[in-house]
């Protein structure tokens, strides 16, 4: 016999037991009951929807809401997919609580203020007038009472809110006519929503509630004759500085500028564990993130402001600051006996300011007066 024979005959008797022996081991699986294994399918990769309030890539809010969905999907190993809906492509930029309360969508992108309406006590999580800075603001949420506050004013509408972002201390506003004294604010018509706008209403002003995408074209037009928006980098993203030059600072009314997550309860709660920590975890790295992003583009595009579009950067009178603080006490005085809720809120904030405060005037004021030499 040949070595290709030998090899040849190898190779039929080992296929020949190959054969037997799967016979054998499938009679056997068989004849004491075994199933047969089965194929195991991939599970179905699942589908939520993001609607937000805010346009498609806008510096800020609008990236934020973007990477939000792009961090799901990377943490999930593509197990679960978000796409987003800027405003007015799936549900209108103010109908983001509405749409995830109804099932329309699993998670939104948005601002508590504009649920105002709905809720007074809402606008404590984003910002009032005179309030709490973004630190501590976090810290309010985080180690106060601040979450458990919020989950109870949301459960009725079946939507668990988290922090989800943070665009930083506001700006004052762009305006049409320099504001020199109280008199400068009776009649303005300015888009300011939140507390901050009750505020302007009770000097004379008469705020307007505009979603962010309609605000330019109402500046622009003259229908309004100020606005505020957030901070140098999404401000000058929108355009303000082509139909004004004059920019106010500080934005009394949002110290802060936390963005929300609003996520369905029932979806959320539906998923497997791991994905619903993906999707808190998603939401919470934003709250670092999207901070020292605002931090640092608002730095650039401030000087832009100055240096590249001739914006004129200019402060409230300390008259006109006085009388802002003053009666942004009355409205929220007013404001905590709307509902058992809201006194709970307002009591809540109100304890964490006082705690907190002191802190950051030795730490955080103390060091920029040292800082600047001042």
């Amino acid at each position: 016999m040949t070595e290709h024979d030998t090899t040849s005959g190898e190779r039929a008797t080992a296929t020949g037991l190959s054969r037997r022996g799967a016979l054998c081991l499938a009679g056997a699986a068989l004849g004491s009951g075994l199933a047969a294994p089965t194929v195991v399918q991939a599970a179905a990769t699942i589908e939520w929807k993001m609607v937000t309030s805010w346009q498609k890539d806008l510096p800020g809010p609008g990236v934020t809401a973007q990477r939000i969905c792009d961090r799901i999907g990377l943490l999930s190993g593509g197990r679960m997919r978000v796409r987003l809906y800027a405003a007015g492509e799936l549900v209108p930029a103010l109908g983001v609580f509405d749409a995830v309360s109804s099932g329309t969508a699993q998670i939104g992108h948005s601002a508590s203020f504009f649920w105002q309406g709905k809720m007074p006590a809402a606008v404590f999580f984003t910002a009032i007038p005179f309030g709490l800075l973004p630190q501590e603001h976090i810290t309010w949420i985080e180690q106060g009472s601040g979450q458990a506050l919020w989950d109870e004013l949301y459960a009725p509408f079946g939507i668990k809110p988290v922090m989800a972002g943070n665009t930083g201390v506001q700006m004052g506003g762009w305006f049409a006519r320099p504001v020199e004294t109280l008199d400068d604010l009776r009649g303005l018509k300015i888009r300011m929503p939140g507390l901050g706008g009750e505020v302007l209403r009770r000097l004379g002003a008469t705020p307007v509630s505009l979603a962010p995408g309609e605000i330019f074209p109402a500046l622009q037009s003259g229908l309004i004759d100020a606005t505020e928006f957030l901070g140098p980098w999404s401000d000058r993203a929108m355009g303000f500085h082509k139909v004004t030059k004059l920019y106010y600072a500080p934005g009394f009314h949002e110290p802060n500028g936390t963005g929300e997550a609003l996520l369905n309860k029932t979806a959320l709660e539906g998923l497997p564990e791991d994905l619903r920590a993906i999707v808190l975890e998603a939401c919470q790295a934003e709250n670092a993130r999207a901070l020292a992003e605002s931090e640092w583009m608002n730095a650039v595009s401030l000087k832009a402001l100055r240096t590249e579009d001739g914006v004129e950067i200019r402060f409230y009178p300390s008259a006109v600051l006085d009388a802002m603080r003053t009666t942004s006490a009355e409205v929220l005085a007013e404001f905590a006996d709307k509902d058992p809720l809201s006194r709970k809120v307002y009591d809540s904030f109100r304890a964490a300011l006082q705690r907190l405060a002191p802190w950051s005037d030795v730490s955080v004021r103390r060091y920029l007066i040292a800082r600047d030499g001042g």
